[in-house]
């Protein structure tokens, strides 16, 4: 089986297929009577094509058997995706510019303290973490219309990811 290692992720080396939730280097507010601080402007969501709305909604991830067999992608053709992990716990990102086209993967290796918003088209893994009941908040697009499409692979063409 053909095994792709994970790089670091950075906002550079993801800027291709969205970008990175991170409160490095950002401005950071104090609010709250000194008690709190706030990070702005970290994600551009976009949902609102064809008369979509915003959907905050929680997913409880878990662990897939290593190495992870990919056998299939998704992208969103209506709206961004966001995923922000809620417990400082790694986790994997794996983007893709041609599902069909091995050379063209990416799989980043994300820190507990830093997410994704998936561009909108952009063709990506759902969601992969290591630990039993990783939570994300996750901000995506309700509304009208076909948000999803996959792409299912022949047992010839699975790889594996190497965390």
């Amino acid at each position: 089986m053909r095994l792709l290692a994970p790089e670091p992720l950075t906002r550079a080396g993801f800027r291709p297929f969205g970008e990175v939730i991170e409160t490095e280097g950002a401005s950071a507010i104090t609010i709250n009577q000194g008690f709190a601080q706030r990070f702005n402007d970290l994600a551009h969501v976009d949902v609102a094509t064809e008369g979509g709305e915003t959907n905050v909604s929680l997913f409880l991830g878990q662990p897939r058997p290593v190495p992870i067999a990919i056998r299939l992608m998704e992208r969103h053709p209506l709206g961004s995706q966001l995923f922000y992990p809620l417990q400082d716990r790694p986790w994997l990102v794996l983007v893709a510019a041609d599902p069909h086209d091995v050379a063209s993967y990416r799989a980043f290796a994300a820190t507990g303290r830093q997410g994704v918003n998936y561009a909108r088209n952009v063709w990506h893994h759902p969601l992969l973490v290591f630990d039993a009941e990783s939570r994300f908040l996750v901000v995506d697009r309700k509304g009208p219309g076909n948000n999803l499409e996959e792409a299912w692979f022949e047992e010839s063409f699975v790889f594996g990811l190497t965390p």
